[in-house]
């Protein structure tokens, strides 16, 4: 089965990338420097910061369903990222290289089925899991961290 992979939209993020810190404090984001790589996962380009690159941690609210599963947490954007665009099938080195909890959702945002998966083998995953017809789409985790890190559709 077919899937496309993606990231978040850059454009949600835009109105924080010129906001002082204390102004950004204020939101619940703050500004941050790669100091390793891997170790700083950017949602808009689905791709690891370079080390001294520039980063906003950022609440994210990737579920808003209003089910007991409204899910947020935090991700890092890059200011200068370029958005990410996935092929079909295609899975972003930023996710082959991790350990993955796939978390499947009904159309109305009711979890139906969760897994683990090394990112290494994560295609054949998304595949099964999107082979049940009572999950309309799955959400990807970074597993250790917990934190949301793509979403998956059928293709």
């Amino acid at each position: 089965m077919a899937f496309q992979i993606s990231a978040l939209d850059r454009a949600q993020f835009a109105n924080l990338f010129e906001l002082s810190d204390q102004e950004l404090k204020a939101r619940r984001a703050l500004r941050v420097v790669a100091d390793k790589k891997p170790g700083f996962p950017c949602r808009i380009s689905l791709a690891d910061a370079e080390v001294g690159e520039e980063l906003l941690l950022v609440h994210y609210e990737h579920l808003s369903a209003h089910t007991p599963y409204r899910a947020s947490h935090a991700v890092y954007v890059r200011p200068q990222a370029a958005q990410a665009q996935p092929a079909i099938n295609e899975i972003p080195e930023m996710l082959r290289t991790r350990i993955l909890s796939l978390r499947g959702f009904s159309e109305d945002g009711l979890l139906k089925e969760a897994d683990l998966a090394e990112g290494a083998v994560l295609a054949p995953a998304i595949e099964k899991m999107l082979a049940n017809p009572e999950i309309a789409f799955l959400h990807l985790h970074f597993a250790k961290a917990g934190c949301y890190a793509a979403r998956a559709d059928r293709a």
